[in-house]
């Protein structure tokens, strides 16, 4: 009962957003050689989706997710990019509407007034794992990691998402660097390898990407060794930021 209320007063609340119009949000971390996807669950469910929002009256798109994403993630500086624009008809993919329904326990006719056919603008954000808060909305009792091969059937077309927002991801490696934050300030070259690694799919050859990544000249070698290993520690390597960042708006080539 106190769930309804809830959401009558999140309906009447709409009015001071954008109709038709939201955003979807796939956020990746890198953690124990995984890369992760945060997810939400519903209230009294069992069932998932991405994070999301909608639009204020006045307020700008990317100004939104990111609004969003520091509600979940409790970071408000995100490598944040939009990668595709959500429009299908029907957009109900694992279940149909009337099922989402039941699932999300909306009566039908309070459900039409929220899960309405919106247009979604999908981004997805690189984040650091260990700096995450994660942190549920207003309609979930749940935020946490799922690993990316090991997400179940989503809500609504939220695992076509994640397919094209790893998709993207992978294709930004050819041009643009990835790691500044997926991985801690410090790093190994083996760290940043099984991120490439992960992301890709696939192995790589150590020496060739070792000196195609320091010849990129976005790398800072340390006097510092990982320690704790069984072997020869190697080096840590952390970005330097300005290189970085001017790498992102060169779109110089990276491993392909």
């Amino acid at each position: 009962m106190e769930y309804q209320k809830e959401v009558m007063r999140f309906i009447d609340e709409l009015k001071d957003y954008l109709p038709h119009v939201s955003l979807d949000c796939t956020i990746f971390g890198f953690h124990d050689g995984q890369l992760k996807v945060l997810l939400l669950r519903w209230k009294g469910t069992e069932d998932w989706c991405l994070p999301g929002g909608r639009v204020l009256y006045g307020e700008n798109l990317d100004d939104a997710a990111h609004r969003s994403l520091q509600k979940r993630t409790g970071l408000s500086e995100i490598f944040l990019q939009q990668f595709h624009t959500f429009g299908d008809v029907e957009r109900y993919k694992n279940f149909t509407l009337q099922e989402t329904l039941t699932k999300l326990g909306l009566p039908i006719e309070v459900g039409k007034e929220i899960i309405t056919r919106d247009v979604s603008v999908g981004y997805y954000a690189l984040v650091e794992f260990a700096e995450v808060t994660p942190s549920p909305d207003f309609f979930t009792e749940e935020c946490r990691w799922w690993d990316i091969d090991q997400i179940p059937p989503l809500l609504f077309d939220h695992n076509d998402m994640i397919a094209l927002a790893l998709k993207t991801l992978r294709r930004q490696l050819s041009y643009q660097p990835v790691g500044y934050t997926l991985l801690p300030d410090k790093f190994t070259m083996p760290d940043l390898q099984q991120l490439y690694e992960t992301i890709l799919g696939q192995l790589l050859d150590r020496r060739n990407f070792q000196k195609r990544m320091l010849g990129y000249d976005i790398l800072e070698r340390l006097e510092e060794r990982k320690t704790g290993g069984a072997h020869k520690a190697p080096y840590l390597y952390r970005f330097d930021k300005e290189k970085y960042e001017k790498a992102l708006k060169d779109e110089i080539l990276f491993v392909g």
